[in-house]
């Protein structure tokens, strides 16, 4: 089928790439004309913050809306004439904006009567009121600040509408990706080829969802996370593929036999490849964790869209540019002959070095098994301690209003008044009263208001933590208050309570993570392990795989923790993002799989021909190692390029998947994966007799 596929795409060039280019600029076009609706979803029906939200939206739908916080600052006093003439107008301008339901004043002032806040309420969730309109808002009550008053805006709404310097990340992983490539080929042409296919496919994929997005929940943070990925796997894939017709050549074979052959073995390799990425992500919408399925399912067609470039598109490019390609190959490989001989020595053959370093890991397998692996299992520590949430303003720049708001509050009321508890109350006014007194009693909680009288068998008391929203003593106050404070309030009273608020949405949203990421690795880790099974007819290889897979997804989720938990490297300290620990393996572990099926399908075909299995491991190493190291090297720096990002969630992610790449391709599968192989010996391709007759063949391999 390959092979086919290979020879249809090389022989219409001309109709695949007008195909391809038509498509792209046809989607493009279209998504451009009806435009994109990005939607954050953050609803987990059946928790009880989502519980109080729907209470709310039914019983008093105007206090059911976001809130947006306007801080103010005076050093000669908010209640100054000047200021207060300043500052009553514009609260009463904000009231007549769009979206604006309601803005609470007189405003709170701290105790020195410098520092105060406004609460201005919106009539949808954040994430569903347009960040023009939020912008707006910010425009008018920044308008009012000088002559000594500062006006700062808090509050999510304000978060997401913040225009943020970025783009800097994508151009700069690009260019060190080219950079790379020209070195590893030593043509500008050769070298721009994975660069196109990653381009198309990127684009045509951002285009097709931005379309999904105005018929399904797609958050406003996948665009930049499908070009993370798509960049790295476009180019990887089409390496992978480009390599093999690279070697085919200078073996001696034609363009057009060169191009199949890539196909029909590294194509077989990229597919499988990019099926066990996409069954990767995809087992995220199992997972139920609202925008999370849109994220996944976008990335999952990145990864399609790119998969079916570097096997359509890439062929017919490699028909196109063929010639030149293959006279700057053969020129390389002359010029290594004239050097060699004029040392007077043979030309050295591709691959020797590995072989050399294949030798000496084979002679000290224990060594460089348990080492290495022992290495991975420190740098994966910190994982135990390991923190799910979502940053507050706090881990803002300190340029945004966002963070100059939270200082503020801090400053002036305590850290916990940047993210108060929202607990509704079912029940009369005695009932709500208790519960207020017991709220306030409770250790943790810095001050518990009751903004209106029960109206209609229902109310709502504002809790103030004494710490921070991210500080896990929140998290413990949350609990404190479900299972400890409220409940002999409920008994007592006969009134239902339930804690609510973004600050306990997101303790609930890391819960659900929490509970639910063992059974998605589980599936994960079997489908992928049942694959290698069908494809290497081995017990032991889907093992291994999967224990090794799983040793770098800890470690590189270890270094995140470390960085941004614990705040190594100056790195601001607070949670690790609810999204990144289940994205970040459905990823590396797909991703992880593109070097271990690609190495071992090599190996396994010399195995095949010479059953000798230390010299399966040093061929197959030294036919794939270059390839591998520099797939890897290229991912790593468009990866790593996004920590240039302003977006804290972007730059865990680029941090995890650079880490998880450099560490699976240079002490994985240079170190520890040929030890092992080598102790297994022909252990490792062995599958039990009746086993084998029952299984498929799924070969990789050329026949």
């Amino acid at each position: 089928m390959f092979e086919r596929l290979a020879g249809a795409a090389y022989r219409r060039r001309w109709w695949a790439l007008v195909a391809w280019l038509v498509a792209l600029v046809a989607v493009t076009a279209v998504a451009q004309v009806v435009g994109a609706r990005y939607h954050n979803d953050f609803s987990l029906p059946g928790t009880e913050s989502q519980r109080a939200l729907d209470e709310l939206r039914r019983d008093a739908p105007v206090e059911a809306g976001a809130t947006i916080q306007v801080v103010l600052r005076d050093p000669g006093g908010l209640a100054a004439p000047a200021t207060t003439a300043r500052v009553e107008p514009m609260l009463a301008r904000l009231a007549e904006l769009p979206h604006v339901v309601d803005v609470r004043s007189p405003y709170a002032v701290s105790a020195d009567g410098t520092i105060g806040y406004a609460t201005v309420t919106l009539d949808a969730q954040s994430q569903d009121v347009p960040a023009a309109d939020v912008r707006r808002i910010i425009d008018t009550a920044r308008a009012a600040a000088g002559d000594g008053l500062q006006v700062e805006l808090g509050g999510d709404a304000v978060r997401g509408a913040q225009e943020s310097s970025g783009g800097a990340s994508e151009g700069a992983g690009l260019l060190a990706a080219l950079v790379i490539l020209v070195l590893l080929f030593g043509s500008l042409l050769a070298a721009s080829l994975p660069i196109i296919i990653a381009v198309f496919a990127v684009g045509g994929a951002i285009a097709l969802v931005a379309l999904a997005s105005r018929l399904a929940t797609v958050a406003d943070f996948t665009v930049p996370l499908m070009i993370l990925v798509g960049l790295g796997v476009g180019i990887d894939y089409a390496l992978l593929v480009f390599s093999r017709y690279r070697s085919e050549l200078t073996a001696g074979l034609s363009a057009d036999q060169a191009v199949r052959r890539a196909l029909d073995t590294a194509g077989r390799t990229v597919f499988f490849a990019g099926c066990t990425v996409i069954v990767a992500l995809l087992g995220l919408v199992v997972l139920g964790l609202g925008s999370l399925q849109g994220v996944a399912v976008a990335v999952a067609l990145t990864v399609l869209v790119t998969m079916l470039a570097a096997l359509t598109l890439l062929p017919a490019l490699l028909a196109v540019f063929g010639g030149r390609i293959e006279r700057s190959v053969r020129r390389r490989a002359e010029r290594a002959a004239r050097r060699a001989t004029a040392r007077g020595t043979e030309a050295r053959a591709e691959g020797d070095v590995w072989r050399r370093w294949s030798a000496a890991v084979q002679r000290r397998a224990l060594l460089a098994a348990v080492l290495p692996t022992l290495a991975l299992l420190a740098l994966a520590a910190p994982l135990l301690g390991m923190r799910l949430g979502f940053a507050d303003a706090g881990a803002d720049s300190a340029q945004t209003t966002t963070r100059k708001a939270y200082d503020l509050l801090s400053q002036g009321f305590g850290a916990g008044f940047n993210g108060p508890l929202v607990v509704v109350v079912r029940g009369d006014q005695r009932a709500a009263d208790t519960a207020r007194q017991a709220l306030s009693a409770t250790p943790g909680v810095a001050a518990a208001v009751l903004p209106q009288p029960v109206s209609g068998n229902h109310g709502t008391i504002i809790v103030f933590p004494q710490s921070a929203p991210q500080d896990a003593r929140t998290t413990e106050l949350v609990q404190r208050l479900r299972t400890e404070a409220l409940p002999p309030v409920t008994a007592s009273t006969g009134a239902t309570f339930l804690v609510g608020g973004s600050t306990a949405a997101v303790v609930d949203f890391a819960d659900a993570v929490a509970g639910r990421l063992p059974a998605f690795v589980m599936v994960v880790v079997g489908l992928s392990a049942l694959l290698l099974l069908l494809v290497f007819r081995s017990l032991l290889i889907p093992v291994k795989a999967a224990l090794l897979n799983l040793l770098s997804v800890g470690a590189a989720l270890g270094v995140v923790t470390l960085v941004f938990q614990q705040g190594a490297f100056g790195v601001q300290p607070g949670p690790i993002e609810a999204y990144v620990p289940v994205m970040i393996f459905a990823i590396v572990f797909g991703l992880s799989m593109d070097y271990e099926v690609f190495l071992l399908a090599r190996m396994h075909e010399i195995w095949r021909d010479r059953q000798d299995a230390g010299t399966a491991i040093t061929e197959g190493l030294a036919t794939t190692g270059r390839v591998v190291t520099a797939a890897a090297m290229i991912m790593v720096v468009v990866f790593g390029a996004f920590l240039l990002s302003p977006d804290r969630m972007l730059r865990q992610f680029g941090l995890g998947l650079a880490v998880a790449v450099l560490l699976d391709a240079v002490v994985i599968r240079c170190l520890i994966l040929p030890a092992v192989l080598h102790l297994f010996g022909r252990h490792a391709w062995w599958l039990p007799a009746p086993l084998a007759r029952r299984l498929p063949s799924l070969a990789l391999e050329h026949r």
